[in-house]
């Protein structure tokens, strides 16, 4: 072996198709796209979901649900949660503005208490809104629940 027959390996390499380079080549004419139509023509893309003219399936589909307009939605926060952050921060007050700064809520969110998990320190909640079972743990505990 010596350099003067190097050459790569079978079927390593191959040639790109030169197309519109006259008659002559066997790709002129019409470069391979066929004859007239809409797909020859320069531009053309087809659109998304598009059948052909048939009726495409996201038309045949029905539509269905439904969105209120007045939903409104709150960030649930359980009373767990409240408890490891009294403990943790010797916190008697609870507001939007500690659970913003525990990294718990952003600025926009409405919050809702629930009643998962027990609490054991007296505290005073304020939020947007309470569950009835997390109303009743709180009072229970001799804390108090205000409602923004």
């Amino acid at each position: 072996m010596d350099l003067s027959n190097l050459k790569p390996a079978e079927g390593s390499t191959t040639t790109r198709k030169r197309i519109g380079r006259g008659s002559g080549s066997g790709k002129g004419g019409t470069s391979t796209k066929g004859h007239k139509g809409q797909k020859s023509r320069s531009g053309y893309s087809k659109k998304v979901g598009f059948e052909g003219g048939q009726m495409p399936l996201q038309r045949r589909l029905p539509k269905f649900g439904f969105k209120p307009l007045k939903r409104v939605e709150y960030k649930a926060i359980n009373l767990e949660t409240l408890q490891e952050l009294a403990e943790a921060q010797n916190l008697t007050q609870i507001n939007p503005e500690v659970l913003m700064n525990a990294g718990l809520i952003s600025r926009k969110h409405l919050v809702k208490i629930l009643g998962r998990g027990t609490l054991s320190t007296k505290l005073e909640v304020t939020a947007h809104a309470f569950s009835k079972t997390a109303e009743e743990a709180i009072t229970s505990a001799g804390g108090t629940a205000v409602k923004l």
